[in-house]
């Protein structure tokens, strides 16, 4: 497994990048988000095992799989709640161009995703 930062590697590609209000309390978005990932975090708390880093600090969310797929969830404030913003980054660091093709139906979906989630944790 690898070792997640907020930093992202050197050689990454932002794919996809994704926005969308929510209107609750940023603290509150990011905690719901973060029970959102859990599972895939060993999140009690801050954790940084598995396949998530949960940072409570940043309200920032790093979600790694696969070769080339990094997902990244930042929760800012805005008027009237939160903003949430997702971008989908490829760090492979060979085969770099392959990444989006491999990835081709995580891309696709990803609005439909992305939407999914917000309304989930709203």
């Amino acid at each position: 497994m690898a070792v997640i930062t907020l930093e992202r590697p050197q050689r990454n590609t932002v794919v996809r990048s994704f926005a969308g209000h929510l209107e609750v309390a940023p603290d509150a978005a990011f905690r719901a988000l973060a029970e959102h990932f859990a599972p895939i975090a060993g999140y009690a708390g801050s954790a940084d095992t598995g396949w998530a880093l949960i940072d409570e600090a940043s309200r920032t969310i790093v979600v790694q799989g696969s070769w080339w797929y990094r997902g990244e969830y930042r929760v800012l404030p805005e008027p009237g709640g939160a903003l949430v913003e997702h971008e989908i980054v490829n760090v492979a660091p060979r085969w770099h161009r392959a990444g989006p093709l491999a990835g081709r139906r995580v891309i696709r979906e990803a609005p439909g995703a992305f939407q999914a989630l917000l309304s989930g944790v709203a």
